[in-house]
């Protein structure tokens, strides 16, 4: 084998173990890549739409209440869920007649027009502890989220990032 050969045989070896050096970096600690393989979160993210979160949203701020976020789900921490944070530490969430009220308000949280249909059912109250969060979907009739969880709320270390987009089924951002 010539010398030139060689040459470039190790620059594509070193090129290529750079992206891969590069990847890993960015999926450990910049972006979580996932697959969603439920409909809890239709019609804004259908079955097997794949998702992209960012690891350092939080870093510096908290979560804010309709965040989608990506997290370790409570009850087994090896399988990633997506919802959305609807109650904020130190709240009480009530859900009545698939209403949210927050604190025993009088008034429901504002239109959720991210709601696949009109949600049923009344759940709780729940009090969210201090440095965790009470998550559900968006598709309310069809979620297992923290209404339904044995560990009710998400602390705030098992999540990994804020949803930004999605694509496979379709391309776009997470509002």
């Amino acid at each position: 084998m010539s010398e030139n050969v060689k040459t470039e045989i190790i620059s594509w070896i070193k090129t290529i173990g750079s992206a891969i050096i590069l990847a890993l970096f960015i999926t450990t600690f910049i972006i979580v890549n996932a697959r969603v393989p439920s409909g809890s979160m239709e019609n804004n993210i259908m079955t097997n739409d794949r998702i992209i979160a960012n690891r350092l949203s939080y870093l510096f701020s908290e979560p804010k209440r309709f965040d989608v976020v990506v997290f370790k789900y409570p009850d087994d921490e090896k399988v990633l869920f997506v919802k959305r944070v609807i109650g904020m530490p130190g709240e009480t969430v009530e859900i009545i007649d698939g209403r949210v009220y927050i604190n025993g308000s009088d008034e429901p949280l504002p239109d959720e027009i991210y709601l696949k249909e009109k949600a049923v059912g009344d759940f709780g109250p729940f009090e969210v502890p201090e440095g965790h969060y009470f998550m559900m979907g968006d598709n309310r009739n069809e979620s297992k989220d923290s209404r339904k969880w044995e560990n009710k709320y998400l602390a705030k270390d098992k999540i990994l990032g804020k949803v930004i987009f999605k694509y496979y089924k379709g391309f776009g951002l997470i509002k």
